[in-house]
């Protein structure tokens, strides 16, 4: 039976049970707990190292009020990656690819940033809506755009992650396809392909590494206008 290329996007079904939350809850048994002990082993030294360097970089720019976010943003941002890099690996499901699951990451964190500019400086949170200086005349016209400029960031969030991921599980797999098909008919093409396939597997490394970046990092500077 000839499969499609989207099949790899769908959600994966055993016995008619859905396995979405498995695929979500395995990256963070994956991870490496943290001990009581003086002295850490490599990796738990290194994912701290990672965690604290990554949390500096991002709070360092936002006021102190806005660093109670730190904890979730760092583990949103280690969830990410793990999700990311585990779709990677053959025969496994990405739960990134999906629209409906980055939305639904994106939307309630941009809002809780919009509520939270709200609660704590209202004419600063709505001073982002009008530029200072605007002429008279077109004040009801930049009203409009900045409230659908804001009103679109959530669904930039998702539709670019979403885009990101598909697009290169897309690539690989057409590669990957390309490469089986001429083996028989053109051997030397076919290994350069392969070596060229080898080449955008690195390179969707580095992509689903960046993403969860920058999906993390859009978030922080929403919250930086908003404390």
């Amino acid at each position: 039976m000839t499969l499609s290329f989207f099949d790899q996007f769908e959600s994966p079904m055993y016995l008619g049970v859905p396995l979405m939350a498995l695929a979500l809850t395995l990256p963070w048994l994956l991870l490496p707990a943290p001990t009581t002990r003086w002295l850490n082993n490599r990796l738990l030294t290194l994912q701290s190292w990672f965690i604290n360097r990554f949390t500096y970089e991002l709070l360092s720019p936002i006021n102190v009020p806005g660093h109670k976010w730190a904890l979730l943003l760092a583990s949103l941002m280690m969830f990410l990656i793990s999700l990311n890099m585990l779709g990677l690996l053959p025969y496994t499901f990405t739960p990134t690819t999906q629209l409906s699951l980055n939305m639904g990451l994106a939307f309630p964190l941009w809002l809780a940033t919009v509520i939270y500019g709200m609660r704590t400086q209202p004419t600063h949170a709505l001073g982002h809506l009008l530029p200072e200086g605007t002429p008279p005349l077109l004040i009801p016209i930049l009203i409009i755009i900045e409230t659908i400029s804001l009103l679109i960031r959530p669904l930039a969030l998702g539709v670019r992650l979403t885009a990101n991921l598909t697009a290169g599980h897309l690539l690989i797999q057409l590669i990957a396809t390309g490469a089986t098909v001429l083996m028989p008919l053109m051997p030397t093409v076919a290994i350069l392909t392969t070596i060229v396939l080898y080449l955008l597997t690195l390179l969707e490394v580095a992509v689903a590494m960046i993403q969860a970046y920058v999906f993390v990092l859009l978030l922080s500077l929403y919250l930086q206008e908003n404390v």
